[in-house]
């Protein structure tokens, strides 16, 4: 039987608003699983699935206050944690603001505004400040040096080697559910759905699904199989009962229309093989025509 606590290493399902607290005391949502508190408070995303979400316990993936808060919950449980800056997104480093030129982004065809998101040199940056040919770019966690607030209530845990797995593929790429998974003797078959055929984004995430499959759990190989299904052409319905009937009739009643057509076709292809009989002119006039 598998325990209600919750351990390091179990992958549980969360539904939490995550919140950062103000120097004057008031707090800043910064993430929810919730799409009616997003909306209250301005921040409802129409790109995102407002949906609890697979999470593992005890494996640093977390901020270290929150594993500690679920640590020492239980299923259904609603419980509220505040975590320090060291508990949570680390100190804010000064070395991690740098100021680069405004070409440096112009290359990249990017126009900087404060407050825009970047990527420069392989970093994830805000930009805080643009001047004079010149950008400032802050490096740190935008959650680094502020006290956090989770309201959170865990839903439920993986209790079966499928529904970790399920809960994998989730956390790394999403459709869980839509995936076919077979497990026998340490092997995992697992049957891609249509989407991911022509999704770049699976091809990019199938490598971490990988790796977190080989962490989090016993399996010892992991197959994707891919099923690609020939579609049989509808064969053709007759528009009426009539048709076929005269379509058989009108070559037996007039046989030399059908082989004058038959004639024409090859003509165009081949001109040098018209028979002599022929007038000259018909086929002095057949390139014309054409």
């Amino acid at each position: 039987m598998v325990s209600e606590t919750i351990e390091k290493g179990d992958i549980v399902w969360l539904e939490y608003d995550a919140w950062t607290i103000n120097p004057n005391g008031t707090q800043t949502l910064f993430d929810t699983t919730h799409d009616e508190v997003a909306k209250k408070e301005g921040k409802f995303d129409e790109k995102k699935v407002y949906i609890e979400a697979p999470v593992v316990v005890g494996r640093g993936r977390l901020f270290e206050g929150l594993e500690q808060a679920l640590l020492e919950a239980k299923p259904g449980e609603q419980k509220e944690v505040l975590i320090p800056p060291e508990k949570g997104a680390g100190a804010r480093d000064p070395r991690l603001v740098e100021l680069r030129t405004e070409r440096e982004f112009l290359r990249q065809e990017i126009d900087p505004e404060v407050g825009m998101e970047v990527a420069i040199s392989g970093k994830h940056g805000i930009v805080t400040a643009v001047s004079a040919g010149r950008v400032r770019v802050d490096f740190n966690n935008p959650l680094a040096g502020k006290t956090l607030k989770y309201v959170f209530r865990v839903i439920r845990k993986a209790k079966t080697p499928e529904e970790r797995m399920r809960a994998v593929i989730d956390m790394d790429y999403g459709l869980g559910d839509q995936f076919k998974i077979q497990l026998k003797d340490g092997t995992a078959e697992i049957q891609l759905p249509d989407v991911c055929k022509t999704d770049e984004k699976w091809f990019v995430s199938k490598f971490r699904v990988v790796a977190d499959l080989r962490e989090l759990s016993e399996l010892k190989t992991i197959r994707f199989l891919e099923e690609y299904e020939k579609k049989e052409p509808k064969p053709a319905e007759p528009t009426t009962e009539a048709a076929p009937a005269e379509a058989k009739a009108k070559p037996a009643e007039t046989p030399p229309p059908k082989k004058t057509r038959r004639k024409a076709t090859a003509t165009k292809a081949k001109p040098a093989e018209a028979p002599k009989e022929e007038e000259p002119r018909s086929a002095e006039k057949a390139p014309e025509e054409l």
